[in-house]
């Protein structure tokens, strides 16, 4: 047992004697490697510290090289100011000097100037005083005083100036007169050159076509609900007759021809035609018309080159599409009214673009969904100044048939465009009946008064010419005439354009030879 204790005490001392050495070998290794790792490490600072040194010298001269060349511009540039100034300097002691030398010879000539005017205030006080009695002289000769002839002097001038005056005033207002009517005249053949369009005019009857006269039958329908249901919910009345292959679609409305036309071609196309098939199609065909409506709009803007308009103004003016007055197309005539208060605008030296805008929407009254009874010219005013439209644009439509006043120029200019496109042969038509029966209300309107002798509607009623006789009526007497009865026609009448009114008289004097 002691022998095993020595022996393992024995193994145990010599296993920690090699693991001192070894622990101290291991020592020294790292000692001599770590000052190994320390000398490269001292080595490799000394040469980038060389090298860094090296580098913020050159970075040193070549500031110090730049700095000293920036010195050098600055000192070329003030030595160069400060021979400006010289030069400056120079030039105020010579300016001065000049000015001293004109300073005497300005004191000099004050001097001689002073004596020149005591002899002139001499020679005036001896020119009043001849004067004085040169005036006595012919008083006492004349038998007048200088003031009483002054007077007549002047009497006779003034007489004389005034009647040179009113000659001279008459001439440039006949001149005035001649070239206002000419320029004129020239303006509106040029605009409506420039801007005629084709006229069409519109029938308040749509035919629709179809392809055999089978068809009819399905869409009356039994005992006629299919066409019932139809014009319910369309509003426009169907004629189904004897013609062949065709349906005639009457309303004054043409919007609700158009559904009623689109709808019926619809309901061909897809052979199903019933009410409840009807309500269905009609609906949808009304959304696309609204739709269409709106893009018509939007187009028309676009091509007349007007943007920033209102959204309800763009449907409004598709509507006119669908509208017409005297058979004119609303749409057509807005676009042609336009384009003529745009040239006529240009040719006067006015904002064509407002003109433009003007024209477009003085009648956008008559297409109004507001059930008013204002004017469709006051009621277009007042949708214009609600959508923020320019105060000129809102008075021109306003007062396009003189139902407001006229604060701009644009107005008159909207006024003409209106009544040139009313106006063209062809683009308006009326039944006969009532043109006849306006002409012969005018006529009678002019008979009513005293002194009418007859009367005579000529240039399709636009102008009246009245007859009177000259023991009744004097001259003065017509002009008041002719007032009156432009009135009572403004009054109780309804008619396009204006009238003219014109009264003759004329004396005749009858004497036979026997």
């Amino acid at each position: 047992m002691d022998t095993f204790l020595t022996i393992l005490i024995t193994v145990l001392i010599s296993v920690a004697v090699a693991i001192s050495a070894t622990l101290f070998v291991i020592n020294v290794i790292l000692k001599k490697r770590r000052e190994k790792i320390l000398k490269e490490a001292e080595t490799e600072g000394e040469n980038i510290k060389k090298e860094k040194i090296l580098q913020a010298k050159e970075k040193f001269l070549q500031l110090k090289s730049e700095h000293e060349k920036f010195i050098n511009e600055k000192n070329q540039q003030i030595q160069h100011i400060e021979n400006k100034l010289k030069q400056k300097e120079m030039q105020l002691n010579h300016s001065n000097n000049d000015l001293q030398k004109k300073l005497k010879e300005a004191d000099s000539l004050t001097e001689s100037l002073n004596h020149q005017k005591e002899i002139v205030e001499k020679k005036s006080a001896e020119y009043d005083r001849l004067h004085q009695e040169v005036i006595e002289r012919i008083e006492s000769i004349a038998g007048m005083s200088a003031q009483q002839a002054k007077d007549m002097l002047v009497d006779s001038m003034k007489e004389e100036a005034k009647t040179q005056a009113m000659s001279y005033i008459n001439d440039v207002m006949d001149e005035a007169r001649m070239n206002a009517s000419k320029e004129a005249k020239r303006i509106v053949i040029n605009t409506i050159q420039r801007v005629a369009p084709e006229t069409a005019i519109e029938n308040a009857v749509t035919v629709f076509n179809i392809e055999n006269d089978e068809m009819k039958g399905r869409i009356i329908g039994r005992e006629g609900r299919n066409i019932r249901a139809l014009e319910a919910a369309t509003g426009v009345e169907i004629v189904v007759d004897d013609t062949p292959e065709a349906i005639l679609l009457s309303a004054f409305d043409p919007v609700r021809r158009e559904v009623a036309r689109l709808a019926l071609h619809q309901l061909v196309t897809d052979g199903r035609i019933h009410p409840a098939r009807i309500e269905e199609v009609v609906e949808k065909v009304k959304k696309q018309l609204d739709e269409e409506i709106m893009e018509t709009g939007k187009r028309t803007c676009i091509d007349l080159g007007i943007h920033g308009m209102h959204m309800e103004l763009i449907k409004l003016v598709g509507r006119m599409k669908y509208r017409s007055s005297y058979g004119q197309n609303l749409l057509q005539h807005a676009r042609e009214v336009a384009n003529i208060c745009a040239t006529m605008a240009s040719e006067l030296g006015l904002n064509p673009k407002v003109a433009k805008r003007a024209g477009l929407l003085h009648d956008i009254g008559k297409v109004s969904e507001e059930d008013s009874e204002l004017p469709h010219a006051i009621l277009g005013m007042r949708l214009a100044e609600k959508y923020k439209e320019k105060p000129e644009v809102c008075n021109a439509i306003g007062a396009h048939h003189e139902e407001v006043e006229m604060i701009s120029l644009i107005s008159p200019i909207v006024l003409v465009g209106d009544a040139i496109s009313g106006a063209r042969p062809g683009a308006r038509r009326e039944v006969i009946e009532s043109y006849i029966k306006r002409l012969k209300d005018m006529e009678a309107i002019a008979l009513s008064n005293p002194g009418v002798t007859k009367t005579y509607a000529i240039q399709a009623g636009r102008e009246l010419r009245v007859i009177v006789g000259a023991e009744q009526v004097s001259d003065k007497d017509a002009e008041v005439l002719s007032n009156e009865i432009a009135k009572k026609i403004q009054n109780e009448m309804v008619y396009p354009g204006q009238v003219k009114i014109t009264v003759i008289r004329e004396t005749r004097s009858v004497a036979f030879a026997k």
